[in-house]
């Protein structure tokens, strides 16, 4: 338990935390609650990796931390989870201790089905493969801080859907896009509780966060009546704010607080929301909140990891 809520914002998390000398990655931390990461850490004194497909993208948010006195410097490199060379090219050029790895950056509801030239399904290519393949070449860095974190970002929409086995690319079952971004979000559950499995004892920590809803990018590819049916858009298409949105520094408080507070020091293979550990839950396709078993699951987790583990060569 913390003292910290659902209203909390990161840049509370960390008031009176000093991140000086601490170098961290944030995948897709050029937007969203990415960029609210990247804001509350370097405005602790952490040096920031932007990873992100396209880095001129993250210069707004370089140039607004390099004007602020005290901030940790932020840079960009590119990177794009969908591309097993693109996340090898990246981890290739990290040199050095890495303290914290937030894998942030993912889609949603693709309305039709897309894969990798891999063949892999492309919402559970980007939201986990790719950022399973970042965290395993960047495990020597990681090793290299004494006392790494990786923060995995999920979502309630997990409790939806377990790993489907036996047809994980929708190769025979129908796809269906909730479907897919549903187990896509388990899987990043899985691989917190994988790594925080595989890497205790070279003192790196994993657990995974739901940030809850907030109007950002990831909804561009939800049609207006979706997002009418979720409350977040009017008849004539503007964008509405229902009173259990949080805003962006609220969406990335529970991500900052796993990434780099004091208060959670030790904590792993855990699941959390509004800046506190969830409740592990049944799933199903109405739930809203808590931690739904078959995420937390060992086996699951480790069949997971032996899924993709291959690919990397």
């Amino acid at each position: 338990m913390t003292e910290f809520d659902a209203r909390t914002t990161a840049a509370q998390i960390l008031a009176g935390v000093d991140l000086t000398g601490r170098r961290m990655i944030v995948t897709g931390g050029a937007s969203g609650i990415g960029a609210e990461t990247v804001r509350a850490l370097a405005g602790a004194g952490a040096e920031v990796t932007v990873a992100t497909r396209e880095p001129a993208d993250a210069k707004p948010i370089i140039d607004e931390i390099a004007a602020r006195p005290g901030a940790g410097r932020v840079s960009a490199s590119r990177l794009d989870l969908a591309d097993l060379d693109s996340v090898a090219a990246f981890a290739d050029g990290w040199s050095g201790p890495l303290h914290a790895l937030v894998a942030n950056a993912g889609i949603m509801a693709l309305p039709t089905r897309q894969t990798t030239p891999g063949g892999w399904e492309l919402q559970l290519a980007t939201n986990y493969l790719g950022h399973f393949a970042l965290a395993y070449r960047l495990h020597d860095a990681l090793a290299a801080a004494g006392d790494a974190r990786v923060v995995t970002v999920s979502s309630g929409a997990h409790l939806r859907s377990p790993m489907d086995f036996e047809d994980p690319q929708f190769e025979r079952r129908p796809y269906e896009a909730w479907a897919a971004y549903a187990q896509s979000k388990t899987a990043d559950v899985l691989l917190a509780v994988g790594i925080a499995r595989r890497w205790a004892a070279n003192g790196i920590t994993a657990n995974a966060v739901a940030p809850g809803s907030i109007h950002t990018k990831l909804q561009r590819h939800l049609d207006r009546a979706t997002m009418m049916s979720f409350g977040a858009m009017s008849e004539t298409g503007e964008l509405v704010v229902p009173a259990h949105f949080k805003t962006p520094e609220e969406g990335a408080s529970t991500t900052v607080l796993l990434a780099a507070s004091p208060t959670v020091e030790g904590v792993t293979g855990r699941y959390f929301e509004d800046n506190r550990e969830s409740p592990v839950v049944p799933g199903g396709p109405n739930g809203r909140n808590g931690v739904a078993a078959h995420a937390l699951d060992p086996e699951a987790a480790d069949r997971l990891w032996e899924l993709a583990l291959p690919l990397l060569g």
